[in-house]
């Protein structure tokens, strides 16, 4: 009866059996503040957030360029929209520094990379592979939309794109449509993946587990989720200026957030499995660069 009793609980808090994730119900003062503890983060660990994202800003001025170059620039949006669609698999270390940041432990660059180590990094990597896959879908299907509206004949420049796009009834039809669908592919994006990354780091679930957990704490909490899917969104929109030079920053604030969201949704694991202890790497001082990279060599000198 006990029994009975604690799994009707369990249901009654969102979660389906005693084993499952709790989800708890949250609501927009747990928004702000898995906001406000991302943003500590970011505080304390600038540079190092600053490291593990600035591929981000690098990957969008080469997008833009690639993109003049080529005349296609109607793929600029759909490509920079498309890091919403990416991102979380891409802010794996910054969730592992919010996580040992919270255990009161040290966190840099290098305890970032150490998510590699991660015993369920194979799933990571896998929902990640769905992503891009998605992300890659995406880019496909608002390339397919241009050409229904305007044809396989490209923009000369950003302001003939802007004259096709804002003064014609075709590219009216294709803002309209293209955001519908591009909320399709963000919203997919949302629901699998919205707390299953840092479920995956900090319980070792499987992908297919975390990604349920995903869509169960979406289900429960459908108004702070979209309102979070539109934060998100928005943040993105304002880091691509200038120049995407604003990713450098809201990347990594979003990453950390994520983390202090999984916290807030998901209710703390009261018996923990312990893990076997992970064998000790020793850090070698950045001034032994390059050296440190041919061991074998450094054995032979002593």
């Amino acid at each position: 009866m006990a029994t009975y009793h604690g799994n009707v609980t369990s249901m009654a808090q969102g979660g389906p059996t005693a084993d499952a994730p709790v989800i708890r119900k949250i609501g927009l003062s747990e928004l702000h503040r898995a906001l406000q503890r991302g943003w500590e983060d970011f505080k304390a660990v600038p540079t190092h957030a600053i490291i593990l994202c600035i591929i981000y800003p690098v990957l969008g001025l080469m997008l833009a360029r690639a993109v003049h170059g080529y005349s296609v620039i109607p793929l600029l949006f759909p490509l920079a929209a498309g890091f919403a669609l990416i991102g979380p698999f891409a802010a794996l270390g910054l969730y592992e520094m919010s996580r040992r940041r919270e255990r009161g432990e040290e966190a840099t660059a290098w305890d970032a990379i150490e998510v590699v180590r991660s015993p369920s990094f194979g799933g990571m990597l896998g929902l990640g592979v769905l992503l891009l896959a998605l992300f890659v879908t995406w880019v496909a299907t608002a390339q397919a939309l241009y050409i229904a509206a305007f044809g396989y004949e490209g923009a000369s420049g950003i302001s003939d794109f802007a004259t096709r796009v804002l003064t014609t009834s075709q590219g009216w039809w294709l803002i309209i449509v293209g955001c519908g669908v591009g909320f399709l592919f963000a919203l997919v994006a949302l629901c699998i993946s919205v707390v299953s990354f840092p479920l995956m780091l900090d319980r070792h679930a499987t992908a297919g587990e975390a990604m349920v957990t995903s869509l169960r704490a979406v289900a429960r909490n459908p108004v702070p989720m979209a309102a979070w899917g539109l934060i998100v969104a928005l943040l993105l929109a304002a880091g691509t200026l200038p120049f995407f030079l604003g990713l450098a920053v809201v990347i990594p604030l979003l990453g950390h957030a994520t983390w202090h969201l999984y916290r807030e949704t998901i209710e703390p694991e009261l018996n923990p499995q312990p893990l076997p202890p992970r064998a000790h790497r020793e850090r070698k001082p950045a001034a032994d660069f390059p050296a440190n990279l041919f061991p074998w060599r450094q054995k032979d000198s002593a």
